[in-house]
């Protein structure tokens, strides 16, 4: 699929975050949101102050209040988008647009109900039309939203559908942009809900040739719990081996749960250091990460090694791995990765790719020690390109990298 033109170059790995307080748009604030590492922003007004000062550090909106607003919330809602948010509210929308440079994207809702994407994907088709280089941004539901009773009558229901996997596939039935965006807050709902929750939309995203985006959490479900820098790295590279290319943190001020980026008055949280560092990690990533594109993803590891969550995920479990440049991918002892299979993009990289995410000890201990550590070797004619925190060592044609737990590892192998 051809990606649509926007505003901001669509090749980069975004980094984005939800919600930004008034107290929290001035230049100040704004700065110090660049320097964390983050791209973009969702669920911001079109605030001429902080557009402005967007403008300045070369950060985008996906501004809310220029469409009719929406959201699925408890599935009460169900099938009155189309009552709501007509397709002349649409085009009033577009006629009373104000532009600014710092403005990327249209917030068009959150959370739909699969009942409503039939006019989702009118909404979203004229959109695009009216508002030519702006991304229409619409998030879906995770898969731990409700599901019908088994009955097509019941619209109650969040999702709108009996399963999750019908929900996805409704809405690439009949929403034809190029990307696919939903949440999933791993330490709210569980490490069992996320990992078949990225296989679903990864697959799909492969099916469509679409690009994938995640929302994940920087903040708790719990006011007494803050995550830890760990508990981040594990959610963005786990859902980097499973292919996505933006990264949406909640919540930068308080938009839902406790524990935010900054406080009520303004101040940074610790979540702030651990945030930037973890985005500095994955702009590290970025260069040779976005130069491939997933094209299947599995565990890497011996089964007794791997928790429940990794074993009932859905994503086939293995002790090896091979691809075109890669051969005979193993695991170390008692380690476990994701592991995405990566194919050079056109014009972009050469060879194949593998992006190692470590998933081996998710209890997420209060001091984290010891590495981790695969094996492989290489097709001849092929050399390694490494990026990542990972030291690589060779002997008799064996290359051993170790790397940090928790860690994220982009590897190429490229014609020598």
């Amino acid at each position: 699929m051809t990606r649509r033109n926007t505003c901001f170059d669509r090749k980069r790995l975004l980094i984005g975050t939800y919600c930004i307080a008034p107290y929290a748009r001035d230049e100040a604030h704004v700065r110090d949101m660049k320097e964390c590492g983050i791209d973009y922003l969702c669920a911001a007004p079109a605030d001429p102050v902080l557009l402005d000062n967007c403008a300045k550090y070369g950060i985008g909106v996906f501004a809310n209040g220029i469409l009719p607003g929406w959201w699925g919330g408890d599935g009460d809602n169900a099938g009155k988008y189309e009552n709501s948010a007509p397709l002349s509210k649409i085009r009033d929308a577009a006629a009373a647009f104000a532009d600014h440079p710092a403005i990327w994207g249209i917030d068009a809702g959150d959370e739909p109900s699969a009942v409503d994407f039939p006019h989702y994907g009118k909404t979203l088709a004229l959109a695009e039309e009216l508002f030519p280089g702006k991304f229409i941004y619409l998030n879906l539901y995770p898969n731990y939203a409700s599901v019908a009773e088994n009955t097509g009558a019941q619209t109650r229901s969040q999702l709108g559908v009996p399963t999750y996997s019908d929900y996805i596939d409704a809405y690439m039935e009949h929403v034809k942009n190029d990307y696919l965006c939903l949440d999933n807050y791993e330490f709210a709902a569980g490490i069992g809900r996320f990992y078949p929750n990225l296989k679903v939309a990864a697959d799909a995203c492969l099916r469509e040739d679409r690009d994938f985006w995640m929302v994940i959490q920087v903040n708790s479900s719990k006011p007494d719990v803050w995550l830890s820098k760990d508990q981040l790295r594990h959610q963005a590279f786990t859902c980097m081996a499973y292919g996505a290319v933006a990264l949406n943190w909640a919540c930068w001020t308080a938009g839902w749960f406790h524990n935010e980026v900054l406080d009520g008055t303004g101040a940074k949280t610790e979540q702030y250091e651990k945030l930037k560092a973890v985005n500095g990690e994955i702009r590290a990533l970025e260069p040779l990460y976005m130069a491939y594109r997933n094209t299947g993803t599995v565990f890497l590891g011996a089964k007794e090694a791997a928790d429940e969550a990794v074993l009932e995920s859905g994503t086939p479990v293995v002790g090896t791995y091979s691809n075109a440049a890669f051969l005979d991918v193993r695991a170390g002892d008692g380690c476990v990765f994701a592991l995405g299979d990566m194919k050079a993009r056109e014009n972009r990289g050469s060879g194949a790719g593998l992006f190692f995410a470590d998933v081996t000890d998710t209890e997420f201990p209060e001091k984290t020690e010891g590495t981790r550590s695969f094996t492989f070797r290489l097709a001849p004619g092929y050399r390694p390109i490494l990026a990542g925190d990972a030291e690589i060592s060779e002997a008799d044609g064996v290359y051993t990298a170790v790397c940090p737990a928790y860690a994220g590892v982009m590897l190429a192998a490229e014609k020598a």
